[in-house]
Protein backbone atom coordinates (compact mmCIF):
# COMPACT_ATOMS: atom_id res chain seq x y z
CA UNK A 1 0.00 0.00 0.00
CA UNK A 2 1.09 3.46 -0.78
CA UNK A 3 2.04 5.78 2.10
CA UNK A 4 1.67 9.21 2.46
CA UNK A 5 4.63 11.33 0.59
CA UNK A 6 6.35 13.22 3.51
CA UNK A 7 7.86 17.09 2.63
CA UNK A 8 10.24 19.37 4.67
CA UNK A 9 10.50 23.32 4.68
CA UNK A 10 13.09 24.54 2.09
CA UNK A 11 14.35 27.50 5.01
CA UNK A 12 18.04 27.18 6.06
CA UNK A 13 18.53 24.19 3.32
CA UNK A 14 17.61 25.60 -0.34
CA UNK A 15 19.78 28.60 -0.99
CA UNK A 16 19.57 31.07 -3.88
CA UNK A 17 23.11 30.71 -5.44
CA UNK A 18 23.17 27.04 -5.66
CA UNK A 19 19.42 25.64 -4.79
CA UNK A 20 20.18 21.74 -6.41
CA UNK A 21 22.44 21.59 -2.87
CA UNK A 22 19.44 21.95 -1.02
CA UNK A 23 17.19 19.95 -3.60
CA UNK A 24 19.85 16.97 -3.38
CA UNK A 25 19.55 17.51 0.37
CA UNK A 26 16.25 16.89 0.50
CA UNK A 27 16.10 14.23 -1.32
CA UNK A 28 18.63 12.26 -0.17
CA UNK A 29 17.26 12.67 3.60
CA UNK A 30 14.12 10.97 2.52
CA UNK A 31 11.75 13.56 1.77
CA UNK A 32 9.83 13.77 -1.35
CA UNK A 33 8.02 17.45 -1.11
CA UNK A 34 8.90 20.42 -0.27
CA UNK A 35 7.66 23.55 1.49
CA UNK A 36 9.18 26.54 -0.54
CA UNK A 37 9.58 29.07 2.19
CA UNK A 38 8.32 32.22 0.01
CA UNK A 39 8.28 34.31 3.09
CA UNK A 40 11.87 34.08 3.25
CA UNK A 41 12.39 36.74 0.77
CA UNK A 42 9.90 39.72 2.34
CA UNK A 43 10.15 39.00 6.44
CA UNK A 44 8.02 39.11 9.11
CA UNK A 45 10.25 40.35 11.27
CA UNK A 46 10.98 43.50 8.83
CA UNK A 47 7.05 43.50 8.39
CA UNK A 48 6.74 44.27 12.00
CA UNK A 49 9.65 46.79 11.90
CA UNK A 50 7.27 48.51 8.76
CA UNK A 51 9.91 47.87 6.55
CA UNK A 52 9.68 46.53 3.23
CA UNK A 53 12.47 45.54 0.67
CA UNK A 54 11.69 45.88 -3.49
CA UNK A 55 11.31 42.39 -3.98
CA UNK A 56 8.27 41.66 -5.06
CA UNK A 57 7.89 45.26 -6.80
CA UNK A 58 9.84 43.20 -9.71
CA UNK A 59 7.96 42.16 -12.73
CA UNK A 60 6.28 38.67 -12.98
CA UNK A 61 8.81 38.13 -15.56
CA UNK A 62 11.64 39.04 -13.35
CA UNK A 63 10.75 37.01 -10.80
CA UNK A 64 10.07 34.21 -12.50
CA UNK A 65 13.41 34.44 -14.52
CA UNK A 66 15.08 34.71 -10.70
CA UNK A 67 13.50 31.29 -9.30
CA UNK A 68 13.45 29.33 -12.59
CA UNK A 69 17.33 27.66 -10.87
CA UNK A 70 14.76 26.93 -8.42
CA UNK A 71 12.36 25.48 -10.32
CA UNK A 72 14.79 23.35 -12.41
CA UNK A 73 16.77 22.12 -9.48
CA UNK A 74 13.75 20.88 -7.36
CA UNK A 75 12.78 18.88 -11.09
CA UNK A 76 16.22 17.43 -11.36
CA UNK A 77 16.31 16.20 -7.19
CA UNK A 78 12.85 14.60 -8.42
CA UNK A 79 10.88 17.25 -5.00
CA UNK A 80 7.62 18.46 -5.86
CA UNK A 81 7.13 21.59 -4.65
CA UNK A 82 3.64 20.86 -2.96
CA UNK A 83 2.64 24.39 -0.98
CA UNK A 84 4.19 27.45 -0.54
CA UNK A 85 3.73 30.53 2.38
CA UNK A 86 2.90 33.81 1.77
CA UNK A 87 4.68 36.31 3.08
CA UNK A 88 3.39 37.68 6.81
CA UNK A 89 1.89 39.63 8.15
CA UNK A 90 -0.05 40.78 5.01
CA UNK A 91 -1.80 43.62 7.16
CA UNK A 92 -0.32 45.56 9.78
CA UNK A 93 -2.60 47.63 12.32
CA UNK A 94 0.43 50.39 13.31
CA UNK A 95 1.39 50.65 9.32
CA UNK A 96 0.54 53.07 6.36
CA UNK A 97 -2.66 53.09 4.32
CA UNK A 98 0.24 52.54 1.83
CA UNK A 99 2.21 49.92 3.23
CA UNK A 100 -1.10 47.48 3.22
CA UNK A 101 -2.01 48.61 0.07
CA UNK A 102 1.12 47.14 -1.01
CA UNK A 103 0.50 44.01 0.81
CA UNK A 104 -2.62 43.38 -0.79
CA UNK A 105 -2.03 44.49 -4.34
CA UNK A 106 1.08 43.72 -5.07
CA UNK A 107 3.05 41.34 -2.66
CA UNK A 108 0.13 39.04 -2.84
CA UNK A 109 -0.56 38.61 -5.93
CA UNK A 110 2.80 38.29 -7.40
CA UNK A 111 2.79 35.17 -4.29
CA UNK A 112 -0.01 33.65 -6.49
CA UNK A 113 2.23 34.55 -9.58
CA UNK A 114 4.98 32.62 -8.05
CA UNK A 115 3.26 29.88 -6.59
CA UNK A 116 1.92 29.37 -10.51
CA UNK A 117 5.14 29.21 -12.08
CA UNK A 118 6.38 26.43 -9.72
CA UNK A 119 3.09 24.45 -10.48
CA UNK A 120 2.60 24.68 -6.26
CA UNK A 121 -1.28 24.19 -5.74
CA UNK A 122 -1.21 25.68 -2.01
CA UNK A 123 -0.51 28.70 -0.44
CA UNK A 124 -0.52 29.38 2.77
CA UNK A 125 -1.63 32.63 4.24
CA UNK A 126 -2.23 34.21 7.69
CA UNK A 127 -5.47 35.88 8.72
CA UNK A 128 -5.24 39.21 10.16
CA UNK A 129 -4.77 39.59 13.90
CA UNK A 130 -7.31 42.68 14.87
CA UNK A 131 -9.75 40.95 17.17
CA UNK A 132 -8.41 43.42 19.70
CA UNK A 133 -7.69 46.34 17.01
CA UNK A 134 -11.58 46.05 15.67
CA UNK A 135 -13.44 44.81 18.93
CA UNK A 136 -14.21 41.20 17.51
CA UNK A 137 -13.45 37.99 15.92
CA UNK A 138 -15.92 38.80 13.07
CA UNK A 139 -15.14 42.03 12.64
CA UNK A 140 -11.25 40.47 12.39
CA UNK A 141 -12.70 37.77 9.86
CA UNK A 142 -14.34 40.67 7.94
CA UNK A 143 -11.20 42.26 6.91
CA UNK A 144 -9.51 39.01 6.04
CA UNK A 145 -11.88 38.04 3.81
CA UNK A 146 -11.53 41.68 2.09
CA UNK A 147 -7.92 40.46 1.64
CA UNK A 148 -9.26 36.93 0.29
CA UNK A 149 -11.65 37.80 -1.90
CA UNK A 150 -9.05 40.74 -3.61
CA UNK A 151 -6.82 37.58 -4.85
CA UNK A 152 -9.77 34.61 -4.84
CA UNK A 153 -9.38 35.47 -8.80
CA UNK A 154 -6.50 34.95 -9.39
CA UNK A 155 -6.08 31.71 -7.34
CA UNK A 156 -9.05 30.54 -9.20
CA UNK A 157 -7.35 31.37 -12.78
CA UNK A 158 -4.03 29.98 -11.84
CA UNK A 159 -5.84 26.96 -9.80
CA UNK A 160 -4.46 27.34 -6.53
CA UNK A 161 -5.92 26.87 -2.92
CA UNK A 162 -5.21 29.68 -0.55
CA UNK A 163 -5.02 27.96 2.76
CA UNK A 164 -6.04 29.68 5.89
CA UNK A 165 -3.97 28.52 9.27
CA UNK A 166 -4.68 28.42 13.15
CA UNK A 167 -2.38 31.02 14.62
CA UNK A 168 -2.30 31.87 18.19
CA UNK A 169 -1.73 35.95 19.22
CA UNK A 170 -0.07 37.60 22.42
CA UNK A 171 -1.78 39.94 24.74
CA UNK A 172 1.13 40.85 27.25
CA UNK A 173 3.20 37.65 28.01
CA UNK A 174 0.11 35.41 27.25
CA UNK A 175 -0.25 33.25 23.96
CA UNK A 176 -4.19 33.40 23.36
CA UNK A 177 -6.21 32.09 20.05
CA UNK A 178 -5.53 34.30 16.84
CA UNK A 179 -6.92 33.82 13.74
CA UNK A 180 -8.69 30.34 12.55
CA UNK A 181 -8.72 28.62 15.42
CA UNK A 182 -12.45 27.53 15.53
CA UNK A 183 -12.72 24.65 12.98
CA UNK A 184 -16.49 25.04 12.25
CA UNK A 185 -16.36 29.01 11.37
CA UNK A 186 -13.82 27.62 9.42
CA UNK A 187 -15.75 25.43 7.32
CA UNK A 188 -18.23 27.86 7.32
CA UNK A 189 -15.82 30.55 5.65
CA UNK A 190 -14.39 27.53 3.34
CA UNK A 191 -17.19 26.51 1.86
CA UNK A 192 -19.05 30.04 1.55
CA UNK A 193 -16.35 31.35 -0.53
CA UNK A 194 -15.43 27.90 -2.49
CA UNK A 195 -19.38 27.97 -3.71
CA UNK A 196 -18.95 31.94 -4.49
CA UNK A 197 -16.34 30.92 -6.75
CA UNK A 198 -17.47 27.99 -8.13
CA UNK A 199 -14.19 26.41 -7.03
CA UNK A 200 -11.63 24.96 -4.56
CA UNK A 201 -9.96 28.59 -3.82
CA UNK A 202 -9.98 28.35 -0.17
CA UNK A 203 -8.20 25.74 2.16
CA UNK A 204 -7.16 25.23 5.30
CA UNK A 205 -3.75 24.48 6.65
CA UNK A 206 -3.13 23.08 10.19
CA UNK A 207 -0.42 23.95 12.47
CA UNK A 208 0.20 21.22 15.17
CA UNK A 209 1.92 23.95 16.96
CA UNK A 210 -0.19 26.57 17.14
CA UNK A 211 -2.58 24.63 18.23
CA UNK A 212 -1.00 23.10 20.97
CA UNK A 213 0.32 26.32 22.04
CA UNK A 214 -3.95 27.31 23.10
CA UNK A 215 -5.00 23.75 23.54
CA UNK A 216 -6.94 22.71 20.66
CA UNK A 217 -8.77 19.27 20.11
CA UNK A 218 -6.31 17.92 17.44
CA UNK A 219 -8.69 15.29 16.46
CA UNK A 220 -11.95 16.93 16.83
CA UNK A 221 -10.20 19.98 14.77
CA UNK A 222 -8.81 17.67 11.90
CA UNK A 223 -12.02 15.60 11.64
CA UNK A 224 -14.28 18.72 11.93
CA UNK A 225 -12.39 20.06 8.90
CA UNK A 226 -12.50 17.23 6.70
CA UNK A 227 -11.79 17.47 3.28
CA UNK A 228 -10.79 20.98 3.73
CA UNK A 229 -7.53 20.33 5.05
CA UNK A 230 -5.20 20.73 2.22
CA UNK A 231 -1.36 21.13 3.83
CA UNK A 232 -0.12 20.42 7.11
CA UNK A 233 2.83 22.52 9.34
CA UNK A 234 3.80 19.69 11.50
CA UNK A 235 6.16 20.81 14.36
CA UNK A 236 6.35 20.49 18.12
CA UNK A 237 6.86 22.78 21.28
CA UNK A 238 6.53 22.60 25.14
CA UNK A 239 3.15 24.67 25.21
CA UNK A 240 4.57 27.54 26.25
CA UNK A 241 6.60 29.39 23.10
CA UNK A 242 6.22 28.75 19.42
CA UNK A 243 9.58 26.82 19.11
CA UNK A 244 8.99 24.54 15.88
CA UNK A 245 10.92 22.08 16.93
CA UNK A 246 11.00 17.63 16.20
CA UNK A 247 7.95 15.85 16.95
CA UNK A 248 8.42 13.88 20.26
CA UNK A 249 10.83 16.60 21.46
CA UNK A 250 9.03 17.99 24.48
CA UNK A 251 7.25 15.70 27.67
CA UNK A 252 4.56 16.83 29.98
CA UNK A 253 6.51 14.73 33.26
CA UNK A 254 9.06 12.82 33.84
CA UNK A 255 6.99 9.17 32.58
CA UNK A 256 7.56 11.25 28.95
CA UNK A 257 4.15 11.91 28.29
CA UNK A 258 4.14 13.83 25.29
CA UNK A 259 3.50 17.59 25.69
CA UNK A 260 1.85 17.01 22.08
CA UNK A 261 -1.06 14.72 21.23
CA UNK A 262 0.39 13.30 18.37
CA UNK A 263 -1.69 10.49 18.54
CA UNK A 264 -5.19 12.03 18.35
CA UNK A 265 -2.90 13.84 15.25
CA UNK A 266 -2.48 10.36 13.70
CA UNK A 267 -6.44 9.73 14.68
CA UNK A 268 -7.40 12.71 13.12
CA UNK A 269 -5.48 12.14 9.68
CA UNK A 270 -6.97 8.65 9.66
CA UNK A 271 -10.33 9.75 10.19
CA UNK A 272 -10.48 11.69 7.30
CA UNK A 273 -8.54 9.92 4.56
CA UNK A 274 -6.08 12.52 4.64
CA UNK A 275 -4.31 12.13 1.52
CA UNK A 276 -2.08 15.20 1.15
CA UNK A 277 1.76 15.82 2.19
CA UNK A 278 2.97 15.19 6.04
CA UNK A 279 4.94 18.31 5.73
CA UNK A 280 6.99 19.94 8.33
CA UNK A 281 8.13 22.63 9.23
CA UNK A 282 10.71 22.71 11.65
CA UNK A 283 13.66 24.90 10.43
CA UNK A 284 14.80 26.30 13.88
CA UNK A 285 15.52 23.04 14.20
CA UNK A 286 18.47 23.21 11.61
CA UNK A 287 20.51 26.10 13.57
CA UNK A 288 19.93 23.99 16.53
CA UNK A 289 22.27 21.18 15.88
CA UNK A 290 25.68 21.53 14.25
CA UNK A 291 25.96 22.42 10.80
CA UNK A 292 27.59 18.97 9.83
CA UNK A 293 24.45 16.92 11.64
CA UNK A 294 22.13 18.44 9.38
CA UNK A 295 22.21 15.61 7.09
CA UNK A 296 21.21 13.54 9.91
CA UNK A 297 18.94 15.54 11.52
CA UNK A 298 16.30 15.93 8.22
CA UNK A 299 16.76 12.44 7.87
CA UNK A 300 15.34 11.87 11.62
CA UNK A 301 12.61 13.99 10.36
CA UNK A 302 11.50 12.24 7.38
CA UNK A 303 11.50 9.16 9.74
CA UNK A 304 9.06 10.66 11.68
CA UNK A 305 6.86 11.05 9.17
CA UNK A 306 7.15 7.62 7.60
CA UNK A 307 6.30 6.61 11.05
CA UNK A 308 3.26 8.69 10.61
CA UNK A 309 2.50 8.17 7.33
CA UNK A 310 2.45 4.06 8.51
CA UNK A 311 0.49 4.34 11.30
CA UNK A 312 -2.47 6.10 9.18
CA UNK A 313 -2.83 2.96 6.83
Amino acid sequence: MNTLPVGVQSKDIVYDNYPIEGFETIKRAGFSCCDFSLNAYLTNTSLYSLKLNDFFSQSVANLEAFFTPHKEAAKIAGIQINQMHMPYPMYIPDATAEINDYLMRTVAPKSLEICAFFGCPYIVVHGFKLARNLGSEAAEWEQTEKFLESIAPLAKERNITICLENIYTNIGSHIIEGPCCNAGKAVERIDKMNEKYGAGVLGFCFDTGHANLIGIDFEDFIITLGNRLKVLHIHDNDGIGDLHQIPYTFTRNRENVSSTDWEGFIRGLRGIHYDGVLSFETAPVLSSFPQMMKQDVLRFIAQIGSYFAGEMQ
